[in-house]
């Protein structure tokens, strides 16, 4: 992104010098599915950044541009949106309605918007324009919160405002993240630790770039078996709050009490979280055979039990197994398309990128989209 532009382009479209936010996208290295069942995930933000610059006006309007879509928006605070758009703006609006609802002072700005996540590539494009627009925002009134605040008030605009049932992650890391490092969250208590990436690995993140139309009501759907779930065990167990609090003893000894279905989401969700946690022990000791075999497991999972996986995401997995270099992949996000993350040792990433692009492309007829990047700083003011 090179700031000197989209600063000379804020400035010729809204004749002001703006202050500039940015906020990174990630990848998740494992945990898929377990941050809305209070468990532990393993992201990390990447170097793809929202950048959100802002003026404040006179007046009472939100007025928003975005360098990605044709259409711009402009809003009175006065009579805001009872509900979401069905646009790219809502973000930007869910953000907006939040800060006013919790007290903060909203004053009406000028936006403009560059995006560098690819959108609907399960890289968490929404949680980058969420919390650099509330960074952005929130300067406005001189308003300093708490960077774990931010991602939850973020979370907020999601859940109410734009109607996706998330968990904490994706805002989280976009927020805290760090360079070098992943980050083993508690999706629960929100405690979190850093585990350091070893520097000889990179990310190769791999684009399917299809996104199946059942998506999003596929990820509501494990949402409510999940809950289903979690009713049927704290009938038993009161302390159970979220399949995180179910063990696998727990999980066996009421096997055949469960739907097939509902046992299978419940066991999908209790093996990840603890193949979450030694992953990042496993990252963190540098034993990659074993962060390798845990990657597959989880993928292994989710096409089985979890059953978000599809085709292609299948495909571009089996396409890295025996490339040189290859440390361990699996989907990431929420499936139904989007993207693969691979553990990539850095001599062998460029190489590996055109070969898995090669295998994809003959397999499926696609032709994907292939990134070679690292984990980076989460958000902060740029300029």
């Amino acid at each position: 992104m090179n700031l000197s532009e989209f600063t000379h382009q804020f400035t010729e479209l809204f004749s002001s010098h703006p202050r500039i936010f940015r906020a990174p996208g990630r990848v998740n290295l494992i945990g898929e599915h377990t941050d809305y069942n209070d468990g532990f995930v393993l992201p990390a933000a990447i170097a793809f950044s929202t950048y959100v610059a802002i003026t404040p006006r006179p007046d009472r309007k939100l007025v928003i541009h975005s360098n990605e879509f044709r259409e711009h928006f402009e809003f009175d605070l006065e009579n805001f949106p009872a509900r979401r758009m069905g646009a790219w703006c809502d973000y930007v609006l869910g953000v907006a309605d939040v800060v006013g609802r919790q007290g903060f002072t909203l004053r009406g700005a000028n936006i403009l918007i560059h995006g560098e996540v690819p959108i609907g590539s399960g890289l968490s494009s929404s949680a980058a324009i969420e919390v650099a627009a509330a960074l952005a925002l929130l300067s406005l009134s001189a308003t300093e919160l708490p960077l774990p605040e931010i991602a939850q008030l973020c979370r907020r605009a999601e859940n109410t405002f734009v109607g996706a049932q998330v968990g904490i992650m994706d805002q989280f890391v976009a927020c805290l993240g760090k360079s070098a490092h992943a980050m083993l969250l508690d999706c629960r208590s929100l405690e979190f630790k850093l585990t350091p990436i070893p520097p000889h690995l990179s990310f190769v993140v791999c684009n399917t770039m299809v996104k199946h139309d059942h998506a999003a009501s596929g990820y509501n759907v494990r949402r409510c078996e999940s809950e289903e779930a979690v009713r049927f065990f704290s009938k038993h167990y009161p302390d159970v709050r979220a399949l995180r609090d179910v063990s696998p003893e727990m999980l066996a000894r009421h096997a055949k009490e469960l739907t097939p279905t509902i046992f299978k989401r419940s066991t999908h969700v209790v093996q990840e979280n603890l193949r979450t946690v030694e992953a990042a022990r496993s990252l963190a000791n540098n034993d990659l055979s074993r962060m390798k075999s845990l990657m597959h497991e989880s993928h292994e999972s989710l096409r089985d039990l979890y059953e978000v996986s599809c085709r292609e995401l299948d495909i571009m997995v089996d396409c890295a197994q025996d490339l040189p270099g290859f440390c361990g992949g699996r989907m990431t996000g929420g499936g139904f398309g989007g993207c693969t993350i691979n553990l990539v040792r850095t001599e062998n990433a460029a190489e590996f990128a055109s070969q898995i692009a090669e295998r994809f492309r003959r397999a499926t007829g696609i032709a994907p989209s292939v990134y070679v990047c690292s984990a980076e700083d989460g958000a902060r003011e740029v300029f």
